[in-house]
């Protein structure tokens, strides 16, 4: 069996604004069913553990996946959602993946964990993917911090800079994570229309751009999975 690492962010306020985010709901229901239903065991981290917030605005009608209603009648996994672990508190060395859903939290929290960025380096170096979708490649942020050049050139996905004027949200985030990414020297691609599904993969790094490439996203990752030798973890 198959184990993944998911590290949601623990963040929930935005700038300049009362409105809240956090985690985007179908970013994280979507992925963990895709991984639970091919078998997969699945564990919840987050910076600061216990029951992650969720971004209001995913929970409202027109936003609901199949995923999340599914989520609604299955106390198990709400159980799983209420007591993510502390990042610290994962021993990584059981996990064969790691995957980061997105919200605008992780632009935030996750983008300037140094805990985290040394996960995915961690991962990266064993030989072992890693997945993020929308604002879940801002974790990346943190890793390339911690090693330079680590995203130079490599060909990435997220939510966009069109997306985000798009979700009228521009005024209320730091940073555009396009603009850091292509900072970072990251080969940023999109697809042609907005909030359509589009999903890269570049070695170990498979990334997502919006609430739509979460299952994707989680596929993706899932076939790369797949295809490897079987984990002594």
């Amino acid at each position: 069996m198959k184990n993944i690492l998911m590290i949601l962010t623990s963040h929930k306020d935005m700038e300049n604004t009362d409105s809240k985010t956090g985690v985007w709901l179908g970013e994280f229901t979507d992925p963990y069913y895709e991984f639970i239903d091919q078998g997969y065991s699945v564990v919840l981290a987050s910076p600061k553990g216990g029951t992650p917030p969720v971004d209001p605005m995913s929970t409202l009608t027109e936003n609901i996946t199949a995923s999340n209603r599914r989520f609604q009648d299955d106390s198990i996994a709400q159980r799983v959602f209420e007591n993510t672990i502390m990042l610290e508190e994962a021993d990584l060395d059981k996990f064969d993946a790691v995957f980061y859903p997105g919200g605008h939290g992780p632009i935030w929290d996750l983008a300037d964990s140094a805990t985290s960025g040394q996960i995915i380096l961690d991962f990266l170096d064993s030989g072992r993917p890693v997945g993020a979708v929308c604002h879940g490649p801002a974790a990346l942020i943190a890793a390339a911090l911690l090693r330079p050049g680590l995203l130079k050139g490599k060909k990435l996905a997220g939510f966009t800079n069109t997306e985000e004027a798009l979700t009228f949200r521009s005024d209320n985030v730091p940073y555009k994570l396009e603009d850091r990414l292509i900072e970072l020297g990251a080969d940023f691609d999109s697809a042609l229309i907005p909030f359509t599904s589009h999903v890269e993969t570049d070695g170990l790094l498979i990334t997502g751009q919006n609430p739509a490439s979460a299952g994707p996203t989680a596929k993706a990752l899932i076939e790369f999975l797949e295809k490897q030798p079987v984990s002594a973890h």
